[in-house]
């Protein structure tokens, strides 16, 4: 059973989750063609004049990108949950609590303020969940982000479940209590974004 939303500003303010851009100019043509191609092997597009090779190569390059992408936000995902345990080591009261990183996952996953799910939606992200879900499980197994050499066709082809499993395996490596309800709230930014309203801020001293 899904937990009731939390109400937005309650609870004690954990530091605000910073995303950064990816930098990759050439992602958004790749991620398309592989789009294409995903179609045309699949016989909902004219395949035109390309041959299944190719179609296959443009279909795993997407994929790659997709998975660079996904460790790139789990890295500000995973930064994330540090200051928030770096939070909780600071506070004797939290400390008792039993909370973990998972705690904090879990929030971010399933019970995230609803500003946070509203700024999200705004940004053309709707399934955020699973996004964050398999931007966490991928960046806790990749130190850094793996070569395309390094990953089997077969793993980028079904990256997404692979992903959500390890996910789940990260959750369950260590007994952890759940954040309870309206305990905490935090805010979300684009880098860009929390850079200028920063710059306004010393601006305006």
């Amino acid at each position: 059973m899904d937990k009731p939303a939390s109400t937005p500003g309650t609870g004690r303010k954990l530091p605000p989750l910073i995303l950064h851009p990816f930098s990759d100019v050439h992602a958004p043509e790749r991620l398309a063609a592989s789009a294409r191609a995903s179609l045309m092997l699949h016989g909902l597009l004219p395949a035109e004049d390309h041959n299944v090779d190719e179609l296959n190569r443009r279909l795993l390059d997407g994929r790659y990108h997709e998975v660079t992408m996904l460790y790139y936000v789990g890295k500000d995902l995973s930064r994330w949950l540090d200051q928030c345990m770096d939070a909780v080591r600071r506070d004797e009261e939290l400390q008792r609590q039993g909370l973990e990183q998972a705690s904090f996952a879990e929030f971010l996953v399933e019970d995230a303020p609803p500003a946070v799910r509203e700024k999200m939606q705004r940004w053309g992200v709707a399934d955020y969940k699973a996004i964050f879900r398999r931007a966490l499980g991928l960046h806790a197994v990749f130190a850094a982000v793996p070569e395309r050499v390094a990953l089997s066709d077969g793993f980028l082809r079904h990256h997404n479940r692979y992903a959500d499993a390890l996910y789940e395996c990260l959750q369950r490596a260590v007994p952890y209590a759940s954040v309870k309800q309206n305990s905490f709230c935090f805010e979300i930014y684009a880098s860009g974004e929390y850079t200028r309203m920063l710059e306004a801020e010393w601006n305006s001293d």
